[in-house]
């Protein structure tokens, strides 16, 4: 009798039952044993965790009207022994430096594989770099009024409320805000403001009034004091005569100014010669005051911007052609980098090295409409939240207290501001009690960052801003965007950046891995929904913050 025959005349409950045996007997284990692998099996690899990825984790609260943290103990602690240490040493708390340069893209420097690949070797940052800790994932805001505000008030623009760079006159700036030149000159030390200013020419803007005991330099911008001269950028206005009268009317200030006490001196009008020096004018003065603290027993905090290289750039005599790409770009690098050198050079001489930290960056990224401009590896250009407009070229440098290295651990340029009060002295959540109640601390203390050799960030996510849109969140290496901007959106000739563009919502879960796609062109979302959870709980939290703490949208509606 065939096999078939036999098995159909088995009782069906026993046919059955042998059926089932079989299966289960060939099948693999499943149930709990295949909880992490594919449907072919379970995978024996345990996987790594890796440092400064913290979005599985919840941020400790350390006060009402800060953001909360991710705290490190040990990195902590170390960090405090080495400023006792230094300071037992030293007789007085860390000097400040802060160096904002001005649209230079990521990939400008050498540290980040400009430098002599791209045509202006930058070897003084390059030096500095290696020997301090390079920030990979370091963020400003899309623009340089934003993001001056950002760092002196320890705040986003949604809550500073400089939401973009007034021009010409227009309102908006500082007035009312605290500052960290007021709250470090509380603290003792004697504040310097040098170069760039544009956060407000009203009164209570001008840096006199908002906590600095000197400020020489420009109250706006480079190309306010120059487009409308230039007969080549500008004819229609450079060759009216009445148009040009009228332009120099407007009320902004187009001199070199000196602030103290008191008010505000005009020192020169900058003219097409003028411009040419103001970087080496500048460096001067601020070489001038580094050798004048030598002998002051109090710490100093400097603020240094440079004019360059914000369009449009003039080269003196000495830079014009002195980079290897020879464009007027390239060669601002070039003295950007004889700034930066010049200045570490001054500390040293004057023996102020080693009880200064020195920490270097841009304002934002590359400007994109006005050729020849700044180089960035990832999407976008000043004026956008991709990548390319907020990610600067980032280094922190600090003879003997910082061990060199790179980490890729998240850092807001609104971190400044509570990173240099716990640099002298005033930590954790004594930090909010310095502002008033209603005001909200943004940034958050990096000091054990910087200064530890774990190199572990203390911030869990980056928050995007674009004017007065909430529009995008980063927690480890994922970003998750809801509103973005197409920067030839409008314009399909011509140079394409981010304020040409249009603005416009995302579909909800527009998300990127900036490790596998920096160009963030290839979206995630759909098949990373369990991140996107993440993602979209971080935002509903800060939204909670807004709540608390309204925003401050007063020049979205001018």
């Amino acid at each position: 009798m065939p096999s078939s025959a036999k098995r159909r005349s088995l009782p069906f409950p026993t046919f059955l039952s042998t059926l089932v045996l079989a299966i289960l007997l060939a099948a693999p284990a499943w149930a709990a044993e295949n909880i992490r692998g594919a449907t072919t099996g379970p995978t024996t690899a345990k996987g790594y965790n890796h440092p400064n990825q913290y979005l599985h984790l919840q941020p400790t609260q350390i006060a009402p009207n800060m953001e909360p943290v991710i705290p490190h103990a040990d990195q902590d602690k170390e960090a405090r022994a080495k400023l006792a240490a230094l300071q037992k040493k030293a007789g007085k708390k860390p000097n400040i430096l802060i160096v904002v340069l001005d649209d230079v893209g990521w990939m400008d420097p050498g540290f980040n594989g400009g430098g002599v690949a791209v045509g202006n070797a930058t070897p003084n940052m390059d030096r500095l770099a290696s020997e301090g800790l390079i920030l990979t994932s370091a963020y400003s805001q899309p623009s340089c009024s934003p993001t001056r505000a950002t760092i002196l008030t320890g705040q986003l623009p949604c809550h500073h409320g400089v939401l973009y760079p007034p021009m010409y006159g227009q309102p908006g700036g500082l007035d009312g805000a605290v500052t960290i030149a007021k709250l470090l000159r509380d603290q003792g030390y004697v504040t310097q403001g040098v170069g760039k200013w544009h956060m407000g020419e009203n009164d209570g803007s001008l840096p006199q009034n908002v906590g600095f005991d000197d400020f020489y330099g420009f109250l706006s911008v480079s190309d306010m004091y120059s487009e409308w001269r230039d007969v080549y950028f500008n004819p229609e206005i450079a060759l009216s005569p009445d148009r040009f009268a009228t332009m120099q009317k407007l009320p902004f200030n187009p001199n070199v100014v000196h602030c103290e006490k008191g008010g505000c001196k005009n020192v020169r009008l900058i003219d097409l010669n003028a411009i040419k020096d103001l970087d080496e004018d500048w460096l001067t003065y601020s070489e001038n005051f580094i050798r004048k603290m030598a002998k002051n027993p109090k710490p100093f905090f400097l603020y240094h911007g440079t004019r360059g290289c914000h369009f449009d750039n003039y080269p003196s005599d000495r830079y014009a052609g002195k980079s290897a790409a020879r464009t007027v770009y390239s060669d601002c690098m070039v003295e950007m980098d004889d700034v930066v050198g010049r200045l570490v050079k001054t500390l040293e001489e004057t023996g102020q090295l080693e009880n200064t930290l020195v920490f270097f960056t841009s304002d934002n990224g590359p400007e994109g409409e006005v050729d020849p401009y700044g180089r960035t590896p990832f999407r976008g250009y000043k004026g956008t939240t991709w990548e390319g407009g907020v990610r600067v070229p980032t280094f922190v440098y600090w003879k003997g207290m910082i061990t060199p290295g790179k980490s890729e651990g998240l850092f807001d340029l609104a971190d400044l501001f509570p990173t240099a009060l716990s640099l002298a002295g005033v930590s954790g959540a004594d930090i909010g009690k310095l502002v008033p109640k209603d005001r909200y601390i943004d940034g958050i203390d990096q000091a054990s960052f910087l200064l530890g050799d774990q190199k572990l960030s203390n911030r869990r996510s980056v928050l995007y801003w674009m004017m007065a849109e909430f529009a995008a969140v980063r927690m480890d290496e994922f970003k998750l965007h809801r509103v973005v901007q197409i920067t030839d959106g409008i314009n399909q000739k011509g140079w394409n950046g981010g304020f040409s563009g249009t603005v416009t919502k995302t579909g909800g879960v527009v998300m990127y891995n900036l490790y596998t796609n920096p160009q963030e062109d290839a979206s995630i979302g759909i098949r990373h929904l369990p991140i996107e959870s993440f993602m979209e709980q971080e935002m509903k939290r800060y939204a909670a913050v807004l709540k608390k703490f309204p925003p401050k949208f007063d020049m979205a509606r001018r």
